[in-house]
Parts: structure tokens; C-alpha cells; sequence
């Protein structure tokens, strides 16, 4: 029997460990060890996206230990096509993710050491099928991020909030401390919530079993699924930026160093969506079908909110930070369609924000280092003396408006599909027009900042990308193509999870949403 679902979640770890015991003077050594943790990470992924039995489906790789049986907990680790898609994404973010920290100065040692840590209770997520569990990685997840951007982050001076300017932003402090306890405290407010939902699951379910399997066998009350849902929901949809919890994450991502930036919207906010489609859908659909109406209305006003707030910013992290806001309103449309086309483009949604970001991250990283500015009204030019960055960016540019031949245009195509099929196909309408609304802002902002006459003064040396800086850039960029013109790549593992879940699931939750 092999271990390559523990493999992929203990590599990261046991890199961190051996971290612990290397002396903080060997920076060269403190990066490999990162490194190979990251990519035997990546290379099982890899090894289990090929070992996966695509036709048959379905929980695969199955592994189980014992923790505590007498509360039935139990590290179930095992994968779906969902699972293997993300794992997928996961892999690659964190590979990219170290190779563009290569230039991280102080305390180096521990900035590795957190992001391997936080990396770990992202694979553990995606693989575990026991509750508890489950819940245990997300945290691990998610609390390294307050030290990677309390310690490692930038203040910068808070710029307006987007269309809607309150005079409370005037007040609100810019600085990475204040980024990240804004983030840590909203975000154990949604964890509090999906605690109460875990415990409600566990004491309702006749067995007294986080065992994910038998839960999602468990008809529960329609009054306890009505509790639930709501709290997961809101518990992991905290994390996914669903408005108006989303506030934490602008401020996060403009506050974040580079790779945090990267795995904070490349991944960590799939884990928030994933928590909404694995837990909420599945396990209680009485409940999702009742309540898809309103977080279909509220994935809306993300799609569109957050691309008015995009359009408005003067900041180039903050337009990224907001256009991620947007662009996770799209997974959640597509979670709320309850159809196979809906669900197969948010998941699709994921992978494909989750690189699209992870470039545009990168990217801005590097803008940043040379020109010391993330002020737009600054830029102008960069082409002329940074092509590879601006050939990138603009890719990236591209697929964030969903043109034809990138990932991003077969996610959005699916989930606009899915919400015109279902019961209020109006979701779609909004939805084109942020996609509109993006198109505008990426476009006007690619082209103030490379696309003009020659900078001349200080910006006219810049350099270009070198030595590990290449790695993201061509990676990232690369799947963008890969996966817009293959999509088959990535959807066969994700329609035959869709298709699965669903055809599970009883007929009279998803014969028709109603409207509340």
C-alpha cells in the first residue's frame, strides 16, 4: 500500500521540521530544504493525479489511523476529483510560491518554516475525510498567516474602499500589523461558527462520527440543516471572501510579502469555497437548496462589488486584492447553480484563479522590488525595459477577463452556463457584466503601467526577471494556456466528483432551488 495522500501532506511538515535544526546562518540550505519539501509535495500530486481512476471515481488512495476512537475521530486521509485537481494547484503555488521568496533577507528561516507549516493544513484539507480532522488542518491553514504578515509584510498607506468611499476607512490604519489581526480575528469569528456546525454534525448524526462518509449518508432534521448550513456558509465563506465578510482581504493581500500573497489568494481562499461545496452542499442539501437563492444573490454582489471596487483603486495590489474578491464570487455563483456545469466551473474557477492570482502576485512582487511603488499614476512604460514581465502580466490580464484560450474563460463559460440553466437564471446577467467590468479595469490598468512611452528618470534601468524569479512567470503562465486550451486536463477529475456528489445526493433538494 502505498502513502502518497500522507506523503503529500507530511513532506511540508518534515521540511519544517529539519528547518528547526538548520543553523539560521546556511540561507542557501534553509532554501533547498524548503524546496524539496515543496516539490516532493508537488511531485506526489502529480503521482496521484495519475493513479487516479478517473472512470470509477469517487474517495480513492484510502488511508486510516485511528486518533480517537471513542469520540470517532479518525486521520481518514483519501481524495476525490475535486481533491486531486486542487492538490494539483496546491503543489505548484508552493513550488512557485519558494522559488519567488528566494530573495526573503530577515529571519528567512522562519518565514520557510511558516509557509511550509501553512501549506501542510492546506494539503490536510484537501484530503482528509474525517470532520474533525478536516477542521483541524484548515486551522493550521490559516493561523500562520497573522506571523507571514505581521512580520514579513509592508504597510502602505489604505486607499479608498472602491465606489462606495465611508469616512471610517479615512480612520483605518494601513500597517501590516493592523492587515493582519484584521485577518485573524475575522477569520476565527467564521471558525467559531463552523466549530458550532462541526459539533451540531457530530451530535446528530446517530453514530457520534466525524467520518465524512457517514454523514453524508445521515439524513439529518430539516431544523438542524437549516442551523448548519448558514453557519458553514458564513464559517468558511469568511475565508472565500463572500461579501460582506471580505474586508480582511484587500487589506491582507496588500499587506502580505510576495509568496504569502500567492498562497493567501491562490489557494487559501479555495479552502474557504472548497469548505462551502464539500461540507455545506453535501452533507446538508435540504438546507443548500434552501438557502442557494440568497448566496447565489450574495455571489453577485461579489462579482460585482468587488470588480467596481477593482476599477476604483489606485494601488496595483489592491486592484489584484479586489479583483480576487470578484472573481471567488464567480465559485460561489457556480456552488449555488446545484448542477453539474455550475459545480464543475467553480471548482474549475479555483484552479484556474488560483494561478491566474499566483502569477499576478508574483508579478507585482517583482514590479514592486525594482520600482519601490505600487502606485499606478506612478508606472508608465515598464515594457520598454521589463518585456518578460509585461508579456506575463498581460497573459494573466487575459485570463482574469476570460479570454477564449485561457483557463479563465472555461471557468467562467461553465459557471455562467450552470446559473442560466437553473431556477433564476438571472444570476447569470450580473455575472457577464462583471466579467465586463473586469475587462475594463485589467485592461486599463495593464496598459497605464507597461504599455506607454519609455519611463525615462529612475524607471528607465529596471531590470527584468533573473534566476529563480523565472520560475513562477513561466510555470503559472504556461498552465494558463495548458488548461484553457486542454481543459480536459483538470475536468475529467472534477465532473466525475460533480457527478458523483450529486447523483448521491436526495432528489427532492435538487429537483428545484426555492426561493426563500
Amino acid at each position: 500500500m502505498n502513502h502518497l495522500l500522507a506523503t503529500i501532506v507530511a513532506a511540508p511538515a518534515i521540511a519544517g521540521a529539519v528547518l528547526l535544526v538548520v543553523p539560521s546562518t546556511q540561507r542557501l540550505a534553509i532554501r533547498v530544504v524548503s524546496l524539496l519539501g515543496a516539490l516532493v509535495s508537488l511531485g506526489a500530486s502529480i503521482q496521484i493525479a495519475l493513479q487516479y481512476d478517473r472512470a470509477t471515481g469517487g474517495l480513492q488512495l484510502l488511508e486510516t489511523v485511528p486518533l480517537v476512537p471513542s469520540l470517532g475521530i479518525h486521520l481518514k486521509l483519501a481524495v476525490d476529483g475535486w481533491g486531486v485537481a486542487l492538490l494539483l494547484l496546491t503543489g505548484v503555488i508552493i513550488v512557485t510560491g519558494v522559488l519567488a521568496s528566494w530573495s526573503v533577507e530577515r529571519r528567512d528561516k522562519e518565514f520557510f518554516l511558516l509557509l511550509l507549516v501553512l501549506v501542510a493544513g492546506v494539503f490536510g484539507v484537501f484530503v482528509s475525510q474525517d470532520l474533525f480532522v478536516f477542521f483541524l488542518f484548515y486551522e493550521i491553514a490559516v493561523l500562520p498567516m497573522y506571523l507571514l504578515i505581521g512580520i514579513w509584510g509592508s504597510s502602505h498607506e489604505v486607499p479608498a474602499s472602491g465606489p462606495f468611499k465611508f469616512a471610517w476607512r479615512r480612520f483605518a490604519v494601513g500597517s501590516k500589523e493592523y492587515a493582519a489581526m484584521k485577518l485573524t480575528l475575522m477569520l476565527l469569528v467564521g471558525s467559531a461558527a463552523i466549530l458550532v456546525a462541526m459539533f451540531l454534525l457530530w451530535g446528530n448524526s446517530g453514530a457520534r462520527t466525524f467520518d465524512l462518509q457517514v454523514l453524508e449518508a445521515t439524513k439529518f432534521p430539516i431544523g438542524v440543516q437549516h442551523v448548519v448550513f448558514p453557519l458553514v456558509w458564513l464559517g468558511f465563506g469568511t475565508l472565500a471572501g463572500v461579501f460582506p465578510f471580505h474586508t480582511w482581504s484587500p487589506d491582507g493581500h496588500a499587506s502580505a510579502p510576495t509568496a504569502v500573497s500567492m498562497l493567501h489568494a491562490g489557494v487559501l481562499m479555495k479552502l474557504g469555497a472548497f469548505g462551502v461545496l464539500r461540507i455545506g452542499m453535501v452533507l446538508v442539501p435540504d438546507a443548500a437548496a434552501w438557502w442557494a437563492p440568497i448566496v447565489g444573490g450574495v455571489a453577485v454582489v461579489n462579482v460585482l462589488y468587488g470588480a467596481l471596487c477593482a476599477a476604483s483603486q489606485k494601488d496595483l495590489k489592491y486592484i489584484v486584492a479586489y479583483s480576487s474578491v470578484s472573481h471567488m464570487g464567480v465559485v460561489m455563483l457556480g456552488i449555488a447553480t446545484l448542477n453539474a456545469a455550475g459545480w464543475n466551473g467553480a471548482v474549475y474557477q479555483m484552479v484556474a484563479h488560483g494561478i491566474m492570482t499566483g502569477l499576478f502576485f508574483a508579478l507585482v512582487g517583482l514590479v514592486y522590488e525594482r520600482a519601490h511603488t505600487r502606485a499606478i499614476a506612478k508606472m508608465g512604460g515598464f515594457a520598454h525595459v521589463m518585456p518578460v514581465v509585461a508579456g506575463f502580466f498581460t497573459l494573466a490580464c487575459l485570463s482574469s477577463l476570460g479570454l477564449p484560450g485561457t483557463a479563465g474563460f472555461i471557468a467562467e463559460f461553465m459557471v455562467f452556463a450552470g446559473a442560466a440553466k437553473g431556477a433564476n437564471a438571472w444570476w447569470a446577467v450580473p455575472g457577464v457584466l462583471g466579467a465586463f467590468v473586469t475587462a475594463v479595469y485589467v485592461l486599463r490598468a495593464c496598459k497605464a503601467i507597461f504599455w506607454g512611452p519609455a519611463p525615462a528618470g529612475e524607471y528607465s534601468h529596471l531590470e527584468d526577471v533573473r534566476r529563480t524569479e523565472w520560475a513562477a512567470p513561466l510555470v503559472l503562465g504556461s498552465l494558463l494556456v495548458v488548461f484553457g486550451f486542454w481543459p480536459r486536463l483538470l475536468l475529467d477529475f472534477i465532473d466525475v466528483a460533480s457527478q458523483g456528489y450529486l447523483g448521491r445526493l436526495p432528489l427532492v433538494a435538487l429537483a428545484q432551488v426555492v426561493t426563500p
